[in-house]
C-alpha cells in the first residue's frame, strides 16, 4: 500500500485550506484509484451555516472531496504531474446518508475510463462502512 500525507497531497493537487477536503491518502495506484479520508470536525467552516442547529456536511462538498481523491489518482501519473484536473460532469449522483461532526469519511475513487485528457471515475463515500454518497465523476486534465 502507498500512502500520502497532507503535504504530499498538496504537491499533487492545488487545493488548500479551507477547500482541501482530504486529510490523507491511505492507498493509491497512479492512474487507477485512490482511497483517502476526511476527518470531519465541528470546527469546519461550513458548519457555521449548514446547519447551526444540526450540523451536516453539504453533499456537494462530499462530492468535491471524492473528486479531490480522484485527482490524486490521476495527477500522480508521471505525465500529468503539475497539471490540474477539472470537473467535466457528475452523473448517477446519489446521497444516502448524512455526514456529521465526528465522522471519518472514507473516500474511494476508481478511474474506470480514460481517453487522453478526459476520463471518468467511479466514486463512493462512506462512514463506518455505510455508503453516504456515490457518483460517476467526469474529469478533464488541463
Amino acid at each position: 500500500m502507498k500512502s500520502l500525507t497532507i503535504k504530499e497531497i498538496q504537491k499533487i493537487i492545488p487545493h488548500r485550506h479551507p477547500f482541501l477536503l482530504v486529510d490523507y491518502i491511505e492507498d493509491y495506484e497512479p492512474g487507477e484509484y485512490a482511497t483517502g479520508y476526511k476527518c470531519v470536525t465541528y470546527r469546519e467552516d461550513f458548519f457555521k451555516g449548514h446547519f447551526p442547529e444540526e450540523p451536516v456536511m453539504p453533499g456537494v462538498l462530499t462530492i468535491e472531496a471524492l473528486a479531490q481523491v480522484g485527482a490524486v489518482a490521476i495527477l500522480s501519473k508521471e505525465e500529468y504531474k503539475g497539471k490540474t484536473a477539472y470537473f467535466g460532469g457528475i452523473q448517477k449522483c446519489r446521497f444516502k446518508g448524512k455526514v456529521v461532526p465526528g465522522d471519518k469519511l472514507k473516500l474511494e475513487t476508481k478511474i474506470i475510463r480514460q481517453k487522453g485528457p478526459l476520463g471518468i471515475g467511479q466514486a463512493t463515500a462512506s462512514v463506518d462502512g455505510r455508503v453516504v454518497a456515490s457518483a460517476e465523476l467526469t474529469f478533464m486534465i488541463g
